[in-house]
């Protein structure tokens, strides 16, 4: 018999909303699996059971006497310990805050406790968001490997069926490379759709935060109540919030996607690069029209990130790394170090050719309703051993391939979700990313809803935890 905590957000929110299950039934069962997992993943920076527990109490009344105020009420989910959440230890996974408790939520906290979430901790992060492994945390597909990051405990929890669903912030990639290393789902959406209020910043011109799900839909009702309009951040754009959950199934025919010849496959590991074909095939099998594409000013990708969140992460912690250098993990404090010896004139410069990058990026979607890539080149690392080994017998940090294959959604602010198309010969999940355009995150949705129902790897449980 399937255990509660096993069911989808959508599945759990259609059965409590048929008072087929309680939301105290439900966040028990959860409780349940993280007493037996979370020692094993350290997932969580900070867990609030007790809290958890009265909210879905009150949730379970709410529901009984007028019914649910929306799908992710009474439902389970993890916070991103990047975002504040009132009365919560938010330290952004870093020995510079200890103690902290948050004064007030994060946006994202607060439209979470709105909808009537239950929000049962603050998951792990890389320290300040600022890389891509978060060593805290290990990977429910293998506890000796890395989960990805920087929302590396939000992918872990949802894996490892702790929460049902997260939230996740993306610079060079934080929440899709975490969703294609655990198997799991993620959307970075468009810049601006989603407010980061309340959260901390690793580079406020890439910043982006947004949800990561077990499914497709379970990312679109999250995003359902994340999206809109906040004048607090100053990035948040008054743009009009479809529904996305209107925009899931149906079919692919008639659309075309663009699939890129270059940048994507320098280095790729062969298991890689085969399910991302696969999944592409899959596609054109659904009736869709596969177009070649050439990435413009490819080569420019990774100095234009770099330059950019390098000195922007400099300059927001310039006076924590004068009076707690010491408190910085060691790999974090090295980066904001080098922050400093970037000049003034190489950061506008890349300021302006990121300008471009986009431009090429809007004149390359022309007749294009989406553009489909390798969300990263290679499978989860060890975490005592962060390197990629290619075939030809060199290594490549993890942080480079992974940021590689994130950088052009990250500079683009297009929106880019992360769907899982396959597993490599270690049965370690592969994922791939579909690229939107601006502010169309119902069609990138859409057509990660269709490829899902194609295929059945959001159906696997991680090996890791057997």
């Amino acid at each position: 018999m399937m255990q509660a905590y096993e069911l989808t957000l959508a599945e759990a929110s259609a059965k409590i909303a048929a008072r087929q299950l309680s939301p105290v039934e439900l966040t028990e069962s959860v409780i349940g699996q993280i007493e037996r997992h979370e020692p094993r993943v350290g997932a969580f920076a900070a867990l609030t059971l007790d809290a958890a527990r009265e909210t879905a109490a009150r949730a379970e009344a709410e529901i009984q006497a007028a019914g649910p105020k929306s799908p992710l009420h009474g439902i389970p989910v993890g916070i991103k310990d990047l975002c504040d959440t009132e009365g919560v230890s938010s330290t952004a996974s870093s020995r510079t805050r200890a103690g902290r408790v948050a004064e007030t939520d994060s946006a994202v906290s607060a439209r979470l406790r709105s909808a009537g979430a239950v929000l049962m901790g603050q998951t792990h992060t890389h320290e300040y968001a600022y890389g891509v492994l978060t060593p805290t945390t290990r990977n429910p597909w293998d506890l000796d490997r890395v989960p990805g990051g920087s929302s590396g405990g939000s992918g872990a929890a949802l894996a490892a069926k702790m929460v049902m669903g997260a939230i996740g912030t993306d610079t060079g990639g934080s929440i899709r490379i975490p969703s294609a290393l655990n198997g799991t789902t993620g959307i970075k959406p468009t810049y601006g759709r989603v407010s980061r209020h309340g959260i901390t910043s690793l580079s406020w011109a890439l910043d982006h935060a947004g949800p990561m799900g077990r499914t497709v839909q379970d990312a679109a009702l999250m995003l359902q109540a994340l999206a809109g309009y906040d004048p607090r951040d100053s990035a948040s754009v008054d743009e009009p919030v479809p529904d996305y959950s209107a925009a899931l199934g149906g079919d692919v025919a008639g659309m075309s996607f663009g699939v890129p010849t270059n940048y994507y496959f320098d280095r790729i590991e062969p298991d890689v690069e085969a399910a991302f074909r696969a999944g592409v095939q899959t596609l054109r099998d659904a009736g869709a029209a596969i177009r070649e594409v050439q990435l413009p000013l490819a080569d420019l990708y990774m100095p234009i990130a770099y330059a950019i969140f390098v000195a922007e992460a400099t300059a927001y912690h310039q006076g924590m790394l004068r009076d707690k250098a010491d408190l910085y993990e060691a790999d974090v404090r090295a980066l904001l170090e080098v922050g400093e010896l970037i000049f003034a004139a190489d950061y506008l410069r890349a300021v302006r050719a990121r300008m471009l990058v986009k431009q090429g990026w809007q004149a390359m979607f022309e007749g294009l309703d989406a553009v489909l890539a390798p969300t990263v080149g290679a499978v989860a690392v060890l975490a005592d051993d962060p390197l990629v080994r290619w075939d030809d017998g060199t290594d490549e940090s993890a942080i480079d391939v992974y940021a590689k294959a994130s950088a052009p959604g990250s500079l683009t602010g297009l929106p880019s979700l992360s769907v899982p198309c396959g597993f490599d010969s270690q049965g370690l999940p592969i994922g791939m990313q579909i690229h939107g355009r601006p502010f169309d995150e119902a069609g990138v949705l859409h057509i990660g809803s269709v490829y899902e129902a194609a295929t059945d790897f959001t159906n696997r449980l991680p090996s890791g935890l057997a």
